[in-house]
């Protein structure tokens, strides 16, 4: 479709004037449809411009003189209309979606200066926008979308009502929208998930993917305290002394299966029932690691330098989140008793487990805390902003209200590596930034991201991007980390006994002074 190359609207001066009255607007809307569908020849472009009055903006009476007849629009015009409901469409989508900017703009007080400034014509422009852009292509009607196609549109519009980023990666998400539907194979449920999945990854953002029915029942039941599979937390790839691939063992549940097998935090799974785990992500590991009660699953796990073979029964296991346990330390004077706190995954029970851990722990004269979230690959975002609250709280958009603190005073250390992730890092920044607690190891993971779980109508789902957060100090921590205050010692143990030995034994190459564990100097 040709279209000129001229202006649709005044300059900014001009814009700052009254708003155009009805029958300006009625003039420049039919200047604008001679504009696009029937425009000037090139050789007289130049003397097709916009003169600008004193109440509105109207075209040159050489351009309509020279311009082309008013029945050479008629077919045009008919052509337009006849997509009338196509054009419908992407109004309602486009409009909603203005108006949430506008009330964006008057949450921080910007919307009085925007609302008075050529408001109409911001309209107008946006309506002849869409008119442009609908009227390039007709959508299928609803009457011929089949019942991939409806789900492939779930999909599609979870997308278009959370995504955080609106730019969709730069693209035009509409126009994604209709090409896929009219080009795409969706003749079966495999190949509507095959679309689903091509759709996601044009937006370049790992962490918005497509969950089919088994992977969106395993991630819910990880984060509701209890799942039937081998009890394996497992990290990102490389999470683990710098292991170049498969999948790396975070914590072992205690009883289950994988530790009765032997299986320790730091082996590297290295295939799942004979398919290697070089380029699998942790979520289709996962899936493959859970099943049916009392079914059995194959793995190659590399421990140090040798490799064995272990098979392991599924079974129901509870998620327990958090061990802990009391240090006491010889000549120690403040000191003397550190309780230590390890945090292995945010599900449903993580605060709850803390906030026990620390009253257990204080029952004991404790006067000092360790949070140890190494290789803490996250989970559900609330629990860890309930678990700020509990230490101090954060601020920005989530603000504790001190209701639930009860762990505001004491001297506090806290633990991250590589596998500290997501809500762990969300955690652990700020109680940094807000001075609350000194923060020992390596730069975490770097995932500053925030994802939500919608359903789809055939039991599959999405997992979407929807927010990114900075911490209190309103650094912005993704694919960054959160930088710690002190490093650890390289043979710092994971474990809780591992931990205290290290403090007890002062010439222990993983010894941190107990004296100083809680200063920044």
């Amino acid at each position: 479709m040709a279209t000129s190359s001229r202006p649709l609207f005044v300059s900014a001066s001009a814009a700052s004037s009254a708003s155009p009255s009805r029958a300006c607007l009625r003039r420049l809307h039919t200047v604008v449809a001679v504009s696009i569908w029937e425009p000037c020849p090139p050789l007289r472009a130049a003397a097709c411009c916009f003169a600008q009055t004193k109440h509105c903006c109207r075209r040159s009476t050489k351009c309509f003189a020279s311009g082309p007849s008013v029945s050479r629009l008629t077919r045009p015009i008919k052509r337009l209309l006849s997509r009338y409901s196509s054009l419908m469409i992407v109004m309602h989508s486009n409009i909603n979606r203005f108006y949430q900017a506008i009330s964006a703009l008057h949450q921080d007080g910007r919307s009085k200066h925007f609302m008075s400034v050529g408001f109409g014509r911001m309209v107008l422009g946006m309506v002849l926008v869409m008119s442009i852009s609908a009227a390039s292509y007709t959508a299928p009607s609803s009457s011929a979308l089949t019942e991939e196609n409806l789900l492939f549109l779930e999909a599609w519009r979870a997308v278009d009502r959370a995504y955080y980023d609106k730019s969709f990666n730069g693209q035009s998400w509409f126009r994604y929208r209709e090409n896929a539907l009219r080009n795409e194979p969706m003749n079966s449920r495999e190949e509507t998930y095959a679309a689903i999945k091509k759709m996601l990854s044009t937006l370049d953002d790992p962490f918005t993917r497509f969950l089919e029915p088994e992977k969106l029942k395993s991630l819910r039941s990880g984060t509701q305290g209890a799942l039937t599979g081998v009890g394996l937390s497992i990290g990102y790839p490389m999470a683990i002394n710098g292991s170049p691939s498969g999948v790396a063992v975070m914590t072992a549940t205690p009883a289950g299966p994988a530790e009765k097998a032997g299986i320790l935090p730091g082996d590297i799974i290295l295939a799942i029932d004979n398919t290697s785990t070089e380029d699998m992500d942790i979520y289709d590991a996962a899936e493959r690691l859970q099943g049916p009660e009392g079914s059995s699953v194959e793995l190659s796990i590399r421990s140090g330098p040798s490799t064995r073979h272990v098979v392991l029964t599924r079974q129901t296991v509870t998620l327990n989140p958090v061990r802990s346990r009391m240090c006491e330390i010889p000549g120690a004077k403040d000191s003397s008793k550190i309780g230590y706190i390890k945090l292995t995954t945010f599900n449903q029970n993580a605060a709850e487990s803390v906030r026990e851990a620390i009253k257990t722990l204080r029952d004991n004269n404790v006067k000092s805390f360790v949070l140890d979230l190494r290789n803490n690959s996250g989970g559900l975002f609330p629990e860890g902003i309930q678990i700020a609250k509990i230490c101090q709280g954060v601020r920005d958009i989530y603000e504790a209200d001190g209701a639930d603190t009860i762990a505001a005073s004491e001297p506090l250390a806290v633990l991250v590596n590589k596998g500290t992730a997501s809500a762990s890092e969300i955690l652990a920044g700020a109680l940094k930034d807000n001075k609350r607690a000194v923060v020992y190891g390596e730069p975490t993971y770097g995932k500053g991201k925030i994802q939500s779980v919608f359903g789809l109508s055939d039991g599959s789902g999405l997992a979407v991007t929807v927010a990114r957060y900075e911490t209190p100090a309103h650094t912005d921590i993704d694919k960054v980390g959160v930088i710690p205050d002190r490093p650890l010692p390289a043979s710092f143990p994971t474990d809780e006994d591992g931990f205290c030995s290290c403090l007890r034994d002062s010439t222990a190459p993983c010894n941190l002074n107990a004296a100083q564990l809680f200063t920044k100097s």
